[in-house]
């Protein structure tokens, strides 16, 4: 019988020193880890949970790898992210960024680059179904919303663009350094090496993905399309039907890496 193991993380806060003083205070996130945890119980799924100050590098790293070393073909890796979104400069100029930025998750100690999750992905055996839920902005400097108004200063699950700037031009050297390990460390066949995952995210990258006083705006669609495992469709559906609930200024973007196997793509989502 296949295994299905998942981690949640959710972050309410991060540490101020490492952020030159902001805390990037949110409301929903922890609530989002364990209401996505309790729906993978349910399906099955063997759960465990990162909230705020325990949602560090070395901490999320450590839980994927554990998690990789534990699944093989036909099993299942689920993995949710709620917290805020963020983007340095990708110096290494591949092609995976059309835009010349990393989107990062803003983790607890520092910004978490999308290739070092990918990385980490990769660690798992092919077959391994990987599904990732991530409820934060994925935007950059030059982001507005439609109709060119500013960004709410509440509420929104993006790290400032001022101070995404003030960290990267702090850290720059540490990231640079790492994107140019990672690149040196990705299979020459790029395609062939990306793990076959599907992975939906809160908003388009010219969007911003809203907190809430439970839930994340995501999230809680999210939830509400699920209802208690009443749903019946494939991941395809299910992103469709999310997106249905939220505005048009919030709609989740779905996307794959590798190639996910038709009959995974059309299973109910979460069996494990």
């Amino acid at each position: 019988m296949p295994t299905g193991i998942s981690l949640h993380i959710g972050l309410n806060t991060v540490d101020p020193d490492r952020y030159e003083g902001w805390d990037g205070a949110l409301l929903a996130c922890e609530n989002d880890a364990r209401d996505m945890a309790a729906l993978a119980r349910a399906a099955g799924f063997s759960d465990s949970v990162l909230l705020t100050a325990d949602g560090t590098v070395d901490q999320v790293t450590a839980a994927l790898r554990q998690a990789a070393d534990k699944l093989g073909p036909g099993d299942i890796l689920l993995l949710t992210y709620s917290g805020h979104g963020g983007q340095v400069p990708d110096v290494t100029g591949q092609d995976d960024e059309p835009d010349a930025l990393d989107e990062t998750l803003v983790l607890y100690d520092r910004q978490f680059l999308d290739d070092e999750l990918y990385q980490e992905f990769r660690r798992c055996a092919d077959g391994v179904r990987i599904i990732a839920l991530l409820d934060c902005c994925h935007s950059g400097s030059g982001i507005e919303l439609p109709g060119g108004g500013p960004l709410p200063a509440t509420g929104v699950r993006l790290m400032p663009v001022p101070k995404q700037q003030q960290i990267y031009e702090r850290d720059q050297g540490f990231f640079e350094e790492l994107q140019r390990s990672l690149e040196k460390t990705a299979p020459p066949d790029a395609e062939a090496g990306e793990p076959a995952a599907v992975l939906i995210s809160a908003c388009q990258d010219n969007q911003y993905a809203s907190d809430g006083p439970v839930n994340g705006a995501f999230t809680e669609a999210l939830l509400g399309v699920w209802d208690g495992g009443a749903f019946r469709g494939g991941y395809r559906a299910f992103h469709r039907a999310i997106q249905h609930r939220l505005p048009a200024t919030q709609s989740p973007n779905f996307y794959t890496t590798g190639t996910p196997a038709a009959t995974f793509l059309s299973q109910k989502p979460f069996t494990v």
